[in-house]
C-alpha cells in the first residue's frame, strides 16, 4: 500500500512538525489524513472540524503552505511526491496544534461594526428590498462568506500589520454598507476609514484567489474606500 509522509505542526507557537506515516487511499481529503493520525497513531493531537461537507469552515488549515478548508481538499491535488505538510492558520495564535485562536479574527469583525443596526422594531412590516436593486446585486456578491479565515491567514498586509482589519471584516462591513435597512452606515464608514481599515490594503488579491467561496474582499475593501472617500468630500468623516 502506498504512504503518505505527513509532517504536522505539534505544540503552540514555539512547537515543532513531527512526521508520521498514513496509508493513502482512494478520494481522500487532508482531514482524512488528519482523522486517521488522531484516531489510530496519536490521540493528543488536536485540530478543529463540524460539519466535513464544506459548510461551517472550521477545519481550516495551512496545507504545504496554504490555507485550505482540508475537509474539500483532496491529498491527490496537493500531495507532491506523497507528502504533506499541515500546520494551523496563519496570522493567528496557536493555540495546540492545528487549533488557531480565532478570538483576534472575530474581535475585528467587531470592530468593523460587522454588526447588524436596524433600523425598524418588530412592530413594523417586513422591510422589502428588490432584489435587482443596485446596492442588493452587491450585498448578493459579497454575504456568503461564513468566516473561516482562510482569506486573513492568507493575507500578506495582516501579517506586516497585526492592527489590519482584515479581508473578512471588511468584507462583511461592506456588505452592511449596501443593506438598505441598516442604520450605521457612517458610523461603519468612520471604523474602517483609519490606518488599519480599508486604505490599508495592498489589493495583492490572496484573500480573492483563495477564498474557497469564490468570494472577491478584495472588490468589497475596494468599494470601502471609494465609500469612505466620497463621505470624507461630503465632510460625513
Amino acid at each position: 500500500m502506498t504512504t503518505l509522509r505527513v509532517k504536522v505542526w505539534r505544540g503552540a507557537e514555539n512547537g515543532r512538525f513531527q512526521e508520521f506515516e498514513v496509508p493513502r487511499l482512494e478520494s481522500q481529503t487532508v482531514l482524512d489524513v488528519v482523522t486517521h493520525i488522531q484516531r489510530s497513531l496519536d490521540p493528543t493531537l488536536s485540530y478543529r472540524f463540524a460539519c466535513r461537507v464544506g459548510m461551517c469552515g472550521s477545519c481550516a488549515m495551512t496545507v504545504n503552505g496554504r490555507a485550505r478548508w482540508t475537509c474539500r481538499t483532496h491529498v491527490a491535488n496537493v500531495a507532491a511526491d506523497n507528502s504533506l505538510e499541515i500546520a494551523p492558520l496563519a496570522n493567528l495564535p496557536v493555540v495546540k496544534d492545528l487549533v488557531a485562536d480565532m478570538t483576534l479574527f472575530f474581535d475585528k469583525w467587531a470592530k468593523a461594526r460587522g454588526k447588524f443596526h436596524p433600523t425598524k422594531t418588530r412592530r413594523d412590516g417586513f422591510a422589502r428590498v428588490a432584489p435587482d436593486s443596485a446596492e442588493r446585486l452587491l450585498v448578493d456578491a459579497a454575504i456568503e462568506c461564513i468566516g473561516c479565515s482562510v482569506c486573513y491567514s492568507s493575507c500578506d498586509v495582516v501579517a506586516w500589520n497585526p492592527d489590519y482589519l482584515g479581508p473578512a471584516a471588511l468584507n462583511r462591513a461592506w456588505t452592511l454598507h449596501n443593506d438598505v435597512r441598516d442604520g450605521a452606515r457612517r458610523e461603519r464608514l468612520a471604523a474602517v476609514a483609519g490606518d488599519a481599515g480599508c486604505h490599508a490594503c495592498h489589493t495583492h488579491m490572496s484573500c480573492s484567489e483563495r477564498c474557497p467561496k469564490q468570494l472577491a474582499p478584495t472588490a468589497s475593501i475596494a468599494g470601502l474606500k471609494r465609500a469612505t472617500a466620497a463621505a470624507a468630500l461630503k465632510g460625513e468623516l
